[in-house]
């Protein structure tokens, strides 16, 4: 096995080494000759150049736990899911240089990912593209809202079908679905925050009248972020989203204000943050968690009162609106499609979901968010959120 050092690395094999293993002639061919990258921003091949080919077999600690048929299939990669999330092998056939992803624990159960390297490597290379709206997608740059999206969205499938024969892969349809969806708001040339998020966006997505905007009169004195006022004055918060229940029945309330006031003896107050006065509660998250605001840089958080303690949830309102309408957007996609994300595909979606918020929004990856709500959540497939 050999390596370049000139751009990215390149990972090859000698001919010895594919030996019996590899005899689909191109596949061979591309792994002796142009080799593959260590790393895309998808997947890593890193597999292959620490531990050479292995059988799933091996890779898996036995054959009793692998069936017959799957015992030959070759570990060579895995796909980089988001931090947290578990990683997914990329299975190769030698045979036939088809390519499956499997979890390499209790019985793998590869599922369909790419017919070819090659294929593997474009649909990887195209997904990037979009991204950094670069290549096939540069013509969308600096375009916002729902057309971009759906035209987003037509480009990167109809590149996807053609390469699979029209059968596109869970992994690959999540992708086309989901990612895209980063771009139905721009960034906050206008709004001072994040992202402008148009108020039509959210009227369109949850109906109009079910979207709660607020007046000068609900806000405490100690909202002093202006940009986060004239946010929820002018473009608002669905009043119920997914997991979200917004206050909508009395003027927005500190937290302090809401135990004390509002429901007297239902909280010890003296496990409050000390800067309760300062944080505004816009509504609740299931499982006791409060949504607040800090009133004074406009810094979305949950506030668990089984734990007494404050998480990062959002950079501010606008990405707060931008992750509500992500989950509600994402539901209506799936049940268009039958659930079929959801149930066949139920990790890749997640992982499209994360990157999707992560993309508009850094919280959950900075090194300060130890834990992230709307990660845990989005990868709880027992708790049904997406």
């Amino acid at each position: 096995m050999s390596t370049t050092d000139a751009g990215a690395p390149a990972i090859t094999l000698t001919e010895a080494e594919l030996d019996r293993h590899v005899t689909h002639a191109p596949t061979r061919g591309l792994l002796s000759g142009t080799g593959l990258p260590t790393d895309t921003g998808l997947l890593t091949f890193s597999p292959l150049r620490t531990h050479g080919l292995r059988t799933l077999a091996d890779a898996a600690d036995g054959p009793f736990r692998v069936a017959d048929e799957l015992r030959d299939r070759l570990v060579i990669g895995e796909l980089l899911h988001p931090a947290g999330m578990r990683r997914e092998s990329v299975l190769l056939d030698g045979g036939t240089g088809e390519l499956t992803t499997a979890y390499l624990f209790g019985r793998p159960r590869p599922r369909p990912f790419a017919p070819s390297l090659a294929t593997l490597l474009r649909f990887s290379a195209v997904t990037e593209e979009l991204a950094g709206l670069r290549g096939r997608f540069a013509s969308l740059a600096g375009r916002y809202g729902p057309k971009t999206v759906a035209e987003a969205t037509r480009r990167l499938l109809s590149l996807f079908e053609e390469g699979a024969g029209g059968e596109v892969p869970a992994y690959w349809k999540a992708a086309a679905l989901i990612r895209p969806l980063s771009l139905a708001a721009g960034p906050g040339t206008t709004s001072g925050l994040t992202l402008d998020v148009p108020a039509r966006l959210l009227d369109q997505e949850f109906g109009h009248g079910r979207v709660a905007r607020f007046e000068e009169v609900d806000f405490p004195a100690t909202l002093t972020h202006e940009p986060t006022r004239r946010f929820l004055r002018e473009t608002g918060l669905p009043e119920e989203a997914v997991l979200f229940h917004a206050d909508t029945d009395v003027p927005l309330p500190t937290l302090r204000e809401y135990f004390c006031d509002e429901h007297t003896g239902d909280y010890p107050v003296d496990e409050l943050p000390a800067h309760a006065d300062h944080l505004i509660r816009l509504g609740h998250l299931v499982e006791d968690n409060s949504l607040v605001l800090d009133g004074r840089t406009g810094a979305v958080l949950t506030f668990s009162e089984p734990e007494a303690t404050l998480y990062p949830l959002n950079t501010d309102v606008s990405t707060l609106a931008f992750t509500l309408w992500l989950l509600h957007h994402e539901r209506t996609i799936d049940e268009h499609l039958g659930h079929e994300l959801t149930t066949e595909a139920y990790d890749h979606l997640a992982a499209a979901m994360i990157h999707a918020l992560s993309a508009v929004d850094p919280t959950a990856t900075l090194p300060t968010t130890a834990w992230h709500y709307w990660t845990e959540t989005f990868q709880d497939e027992a708790g049904g959120v997406l």
